[in-house]
Formats: structure tokens, C-alpha cells, sequence
């Protein structure tokens, strides 16, 4: 995406009664957190400013990225007749945790992202229900790995199988955010609330933002709701 054209984009945000008490015009605002989201870090975003005349810390960022996460729109609902689930251990606050994540193969959609304590046949079953509970899956098909998966599914009588063929689709699928997660994850020291909000902010990116080449450049949501 051209420069000028992220800005024009940042221009027609309307978000205004999230940003009242700021002081920073919301354009600005929303141009960080969009740079943040594509894969700048809080370092280059503020050079970045420097170099438009904007003069604002790490921190001032970091509050943006977390104000505006809580107030982005969830995944539409999805009936996908097949999603690819994944986990990937990162570490919070020096900890080690697990992130979860669910993509539907056909329109790319992350249909949900959670941070877990540990992985295993438990969180797994957690995850699974979070799905049931945003999502129309009682007929799709889950790629999974041996993640305790197969129990989990049977405990929400899901259907599924073990796949480590088809499950690259997810893997690339997920490039963008496994890319985030490797570069930032070692910057969330508020916990996993902190880690928490990020992802909200990234999957809002993701799935509303970010033009998929494999969609004809088409976003997730695009694709979903053929909009």
C-alpha cells in the first residue's frame, strides 16, 4: 500500500469519540496505529512522525494501539466448511504462553485469536468453544495437529483430523501474524491483557485492512460478506 494512500484511508476514519480527550488530531492517531499493525515498530513509527513534523514518544503509540483495540468490530459470523486451527508458544512479561488461532481456509478470515497459560487438550477445548460461540461450525472441518485436538474435538462433537499437508495453508495464512508476533511479542510487559489487546488490533487489521493476494486483493471480510 502507497503512503498516500494509507493516509487518505486514515483521513476518512471516523473514530473521534475514542479519541476526544486526545490532544494528537485523530488522523495522526490512527496513521500510527495502522503502521504499527503493518509491522513498523513503536521505534520506527515515531521516526517516522519525526520525519512528518509530529513529535510524540513510544509510549503515546503504545496508548493508541491499546484505546483503539478495545473499540474495533469483531470477525463477521462465518459458516466456514473448513478451518485451520494453530498454536504457536510466545512469551509474555518473560513468560512462556501459547497463541491460538483459528483461519478459515476458503475466505482467509481469522476467525479468532487467544492467548492460553499452556497448550494441551484443555485450552484446546476452550479455543474450540469460543468458536462454536462466535462462529456456525457444527459442519466444518478442522485441521488440526496433535495438539490435543482430537479429544478436544470430541468434546464439543466436532469434526476434524489430523492434517499436516493442508494445515500449510494456515502456516501461510498466518505468515503475517506469526511475522508480528516474533517481532513484538517480546514488548508486551502489561500481561496478556496487554498481549490481548494488540491481537485485537491486529486481527481488526487483518481481516478488514489488509488486502489478501490470494482474494484477488480482496480483505477477509470483503471476501465474506462479498462487499
Amino acid at each position: 500500500m502507497k503512503l498516500a494512500d494509507l493516509l487518505r484511508e486514515t483521513l476518512n476514519v471516523d473514530c473521534d469519540e475514542v479519541w476526544e480527550n486526545e490532544r494528537t488530531p485523530t488522523p495522526v492517531r490512527v496513521f500510527g496505529v495502522r503502521l504499527h499493525s503493518m509491522g513498523l515498530s513503536l521505534r520506527e513509527i515515531v521516526a517516522v512522525f519525526d520525519w512528518l513534523g509530529v513529535d510524540r514518544s513510544h509510549g503515546a503509540i503504545w496508548n493508541w494501539t491499546h484505546t483503539l483495540s478495545e473499540t474495533q468490530a469483531d470477525p463477521p459470523t462465518a459458516g466456514p466448511s473448513r478451518v485451520a486451527v494453530d498454536e504457536k508458544q510466545i512469551t509474555v512479561d518473560g513468560e512462556k504462553k501459547w497463541l491460538y488461532a483459528a483461519i478459515d481456509t476458503d475466505s482467509k478470515l481469522l476467525l479468532d485469536i487467544e492467548v492460553f497459560s499452556r497448550r494441551g487438550t484443555d485450552p484446546a477445548s476452550a479455543f474450540l468453544h469460543r468458536l462454536t460461540t462466535n462462529h456456525d461450525v457444527s459442519d466444518t472441518e478442522f485441521l488440526v495437529d496433535a495438539g490435543g485436538y482430537l479429544t478436544a474435538l470430541a468434546r464439543r462433537e466436532l469434526s476434524g483430523h489430523l492434517d499436516y499437508s493442508e494445515r500449510n495453508l494456515i502456516e501461510k495464512g498466518s505468515q503475517t501474524l506469526t511475522m508480528r508476533v516474533e517481532r513484538f511479542h517480546n514488548t508486551w510487559m502489561g500481561g496478556e491483557a496487554s498481549a490481548a489487546r494488540w491481537l485485537a488490533a491486529f486481527a481488526f487489521y487483518y481481516n478488514y485492512q489488509r488486502p489478501d493476494q490470494a482474494l484477488d486483493n480482496r480483505t477477509p471480510v470483503g471476501e465474506v460478506t462479498n462487499v
